[in-house]
């Protein structure tokens, strides 16, 4: 494989591992012992020793790698900006639109929950779908083409609903389409980066996420008078951006490559993380499990929040997108220094730790003061803490995948820890609500237990510092 020195690393020493042919540049490592290639994938799933994490490669980022990390960043973006809109601020208006005050929490508990566990078998099935797929485009560009546009399709489907099983049912297809686009394009960063420059990766790419997730919900209140429109752009947008980085960062044909065997019973053991097989892997899903749970019980619920527990009521939707700014500008802040400075130091777990803390600090402003003001200081802090979590977790997670030949399968069930937090949010937190007389006050101190949980669930970790 030839190594042009004007992709990553002038002048550098080539070694193993190498790099993809559409990726291919130079690296220079010291010697960390032989690291293997795998069918279809760049390297291994992770260096799992604690020196990989003390010396790593030296990596420069330039030419097609860092229009990879780029647009794989605004691809993100694209992605969750549904995550935010949709269920934070459309299917909201929606269901109250369509049910009223008085059932709006139940019926919301009833639709998330129903879409999270289509979330939650989704993103494995996909990344296993797409381990084992074989065309000219490679493996991954095939389902994230066709998942954008199916989910772009029952979007629509969703703004022309006028029943809550109608709703119910597009949103359904609306999460199994998209996490069969979103599985495939989260297994980009083990299959093509190599391990040094995943925590600055994991940085923009997480940028990415949030400024989507934050910037969907600022973009949604714009369409809070005009739903059907608002579900309409969003899906527009996800199927251009996703076709644009499939064009720009081709996948080298994989027709010719051997393909390993299904197993049924294998597959299915893959929902359960077992802690004694892969205990990295395994403390790492349950800090990202429950430290979004606590995250997006407050955010994914947030519109009824500032409806009731605030107490705007119909000014509700105009305070969302100042919220919106000052997450992002947290999250901007601590996201563009939280991967670079684990790469740095080497060390990813009390980062991850220490943004987890922060994150919790958050939640204990609108519990204190339930004001527009506590939400206004909730929001900037937990952009700070969630946006340096997410860079930084997602290089660790990158280090502790069990399997070096299923990356995206991997994936698709950590990813689960993500993806189901988000979309069962708005249900978990309408339950409790309705669990407690429609009283919001018990929101903040269940999600500063759960997140301080998800924070310190990660120091069990001991293949990375």
């Amino acid at each position: 494989m030839t190594t042009p020195s004007d992709e990553l690393a002038e002048g550098a020493r080539p070694v193993q591992p190498t790099l993809p042919p559409n990726l291919a540049g130079t690296v220079e490592s010291p010697a960390l012992g032989s690291t293997t290639t795998t069918s279809g994938s760049a390297f291994s799933a992770a260096p799992t020793s604690a020196v990989s994490a003390q010396r790593p490669q030296k990596v420069k980022v330039r030419g097609k790698l860092l229009k990879l990390m780029l647009s794989m960043s605004v691809a993100n973006l694209a992605i969750f900006a549904i995550w935010g809109a949709v269920p934070g601020i459309l299917l909201p208006l929606q269901v109250q639109g369509l049910v009223g005050d008085g059932a709006k929490a139940g019926t919301l508990a009833i639709i998330a929950t129903i879409g999270a566990f289509a979330a939650m078998v989704a993103q494995p099935i996909a990344g296993m779908v797409s381990d084992r797929t074989r065309s000219r485009f490679g493996r991954r560009a095939p389902w994230m083409v066709a998942g954008s546009l199916i989910g772009g399709l029952a979007l629509v489907g969703m703004g022309a609903a006028n029943t809550v099983v109608q709703i119910a049912i597009a949103w359904v297809i609306v999460q199994i389409a998209y996490n069969f686009a979103q599985g495939p394009l989260s297994a980009i960063l083990p299959d093509r980066v190599p391990s040094a420059v995943r925590g600055t990766f994991a940085a923009l790419s997480g940028l990415g996420l949030m400024l989507g997730a934050l910037g969907g919900q600022i973009a949604g209140a714009a369409f809070a008078s005009s739903i059907p429109t608002g579900y309409l752009v969003f899906a527009g947008a996800a199927v251009v951006v996703i076709v644009l980085f499939v064009v720009l960062n081709p996948d080298a044909s994989n027709k010719g490559e051997p393909q390993a065997p299904f197993n049924l019973v294998a597959f299915a053991k893959t929902f359960w993380v077992s802690p004694r097989k892969h205990p990295d892997f395994f403390w790492g899903f349950t800090g990202r499990l429950l430290l979004f749970a606590g995250y997006f019980m407050v955010t994914g619920y947030q519109l009824y929040i500032l409806q009731d527990y605030i107490g705007l009521g119909a000014k509700a939707v105009a305070l969302v997108p100042l919220l919106g700014i000052l997450s992002l500008a947290g999250t901007l802040i601590s996201t563009l220094v939280g991967g670079p400075l684990s790469d740095k130091l080497g060390r990813r777990k009390i980062l991850a730790v220490i943004a987890g803390v922060i994150l919790a600090i958050s939640l204990v402003f609108p519990l204190v003061m339930p004001t527009v003001t506590g939400m206004l200081l909730f929001s900037f802090i937990s952009g700070l803490g969630f946006g340096a979590y997410q860079s930084v977790d997602t290089a660790l997670m990158s280090e502790v995948l069990p399997s070096k030949d299923d990356f995206a399968k991997d994936l698709g069930v950590l990813n689960i820890a993500a993806t189901l937090p988000q979309t069962l949010a708005p249900g978990v937190a309408g339950a409790i609500v309705v669990a407690f007389g429609n009283v919001y006050t018990p929101l903040f101190p269940i999600g500063i237990v759960i997140a301080l949980a998800g924070a310190f669930a990660v120091l069990p970790i001991k293949s990375v510092r």
